[in-house]
């Protein structure tokens, strides 16, 4: 009987994010913006009309797997520019931190600071009781809705099923 206030009392401290789940594909993309490693502003309704959205969530910067994913995208700036997609990563460590890892290796799109998670918890991605995000990425089309979600730990799957996604882009 002691399990059931406890389980009670979990539920009801889980953020609105963490219930309401992540988008899917077909869904209206959640209104978020934030600051990139730089301090400059990042609307993604600003991007509605204009073009197609690559925004992904990855755990920390310079490791193994985020490093790789990063890398990939870093690599296939010149097809994604040319299919019309701006590419946003998202974690919870700080400016300085992004500032050095797009540096380290020569990154060409912005990484949101999003150390309170505010950005996470809209897309329903944030690890449970750690601050840091999941590995999720969303493609999200020029009417800002989500067309392709990729929600795996393997970073190249991330880079596989998102080329195969863009590449659908209409």
């Amino acid at each position: 009987m002691k399990a059931l206030p406890l389980l009670v009392a979990s539920l009801l401290t889980l953020s609105p994010a963490l219930l309401a789940g992540s988008p899917k594909a077909g869904d209206a993309a959640p209104s978020v913006s934030g600051k990139d490693q730089n301090g400059a502003s990042w609307v993604l309704k600003n991007e509605k009309g204009k073009s197609a959205v690559l925004l992904y969530f990855y755990p920390r910067d310079d490791t193994p797997g985020c490093t790789k994913e990063a890398c990939g995208l870093r690599d296939r700036m010149g097809d994604l520019q040319k299919d019309g997609v701006k590419v946003v990563g998202v974690s919870f460590d700080n400016a300085e931190s992004h500032q050095k890892f797009r540096a380290k290796y020569n990154l060409n799109f912005p990484l949101l600071v999003d150390t309170e998670g505010t950005v996470a918890d809209a897309f329903g991605v944030r690890m449970p009781d750690k601050p840091m995000a999941r590995r999720v990425s969303f493609l999200i089309n020029k009417k800002g809705e989500v067309v392709h979600v990729t929600d795996n730990r393997d970073a190249q799957v991330h880079l596989d099923e998102m080329k195969e996604a863009i590449s659908h882009l209409k």
